[in-house]
Order: structure tokens, then sequence, then C-alpha cells
């Protein structure tokens, strides 16, 4: 845990997050997706924002042809056919910020635009935190993760602990 905050009704902590990002090429999608599958042991999330779960690592449809897969654990070594799309480490450059508590929905509802309520758990979705893209999972009612810019992290960790103030 590299920091965290708890107010009454809210708690926060921020962990490192390793990411690998698979990519698809236009025309060749649906063979890549079938690697992918086959490598990662399990079925692909067919639409943008939908998970599935494969042993320690989540797997996110973020876009059309691109997928993350968040790793409890050591990332997976995934070899993927240069004729097919790519494979990207993007882990030295986000954080993955845990929110959880009761108070999670006021906390975002000062933080970023998201119909809450609509979106399902195990849903993830782009989104903006002081102008900084980020992604949010809903891991479940009063729990959820913001996978956040590194860089940035401790300034938009500020700016959810001054929200979280304003809740109490």
């Amino acid at each position: 845990m590299a920091d965290g905050s708890n107010v009454a009704g809210f708690e926060m902590a921020a962990y490192d997050c390793p990411i690998l990002q698979f990519e698809g090429w236009d025309g060749a999608i649906a063979h890549f997706e079938v690697e992918l599958s086959r490598s990662l042991g399990g079925p692909l999330p067919h639409k943008v924002g939908d998970t599935a779960r494969h042993d320690d690592w989540l797997v996110i449809r973020i876009a059309p042809r691109r997928f993350w897969v968040l790793c409890d654990g050591p990332p997976p070594i995934i070899d993927v056919d240069a004729e097919l799309g790519c494979a990207l480490s993007l882990g030295q450059g986000r954080i993955r910020l845990r929110l959880t508590g009761r108070g999670l929905k006021h906390v975002l509802e000062r933080c970023v635009s998201v119909d809450w309520e609509a979106l399902g758990d195990g849903q993830a979705v782009p989104t903006g935190l002081d102008r900084m893209p980020v992604l949010l999972l809903r891991r479940s009612r009063f729990e959820c993760d913001l996978l956040v810019p590194r860089s940035l992290s401790k300034s938009l960790m500020d700016w959810i602990a001054d929200a979280s103030a304003a809740c109490t």
C-alpha cells in the first residue's frame, strides 16, 4: 500500500497495479481474440466495460479491440503474433486507488461523472478526474478501483480526500 486516507464512511488506499494491454489489429480481431482467450485460459469480455476473471487476472475490455489485464500477482507472459496485434506493459505508469465505504457514492459524485447506479458490479468505465483520464472499476456497491496515472496519483488522492471531507 502506497498511501491512504480514512474518513468516516469512506476509505482510500493506493497500490501498485500491474497492467498488461493487448490490442488486436483491425481485420484480425476475431483471430486475435481466439488466441488471447486461449492464452489467458478463459473467455474474453464481449462488450466495452465488461470484465472477466481468470485466476489472479481481471480482463477488462476497454475499447472494441483493446483489453487490459489487471494482475493481483505476477503478470502473465503472453506472446502476441505481430500479425494479429500487440502487447504492452502499462503497470509502471498507473496506480490503483481502492475506494471503499458507505460514503463512496457521495465521494464519487464530487469527483467523477459516472452513473453509479447504472454501472453494474464488475463493470469498468473510462472517465475523468480533475481533467485526468482514469478508469473506474466498480467492484461492489461500496467498493471501486480507480486506475490513475502514477505521476498524478498524489494530487488525485488529495482531490478525492478533499471531496470525502465534504461528505462528513
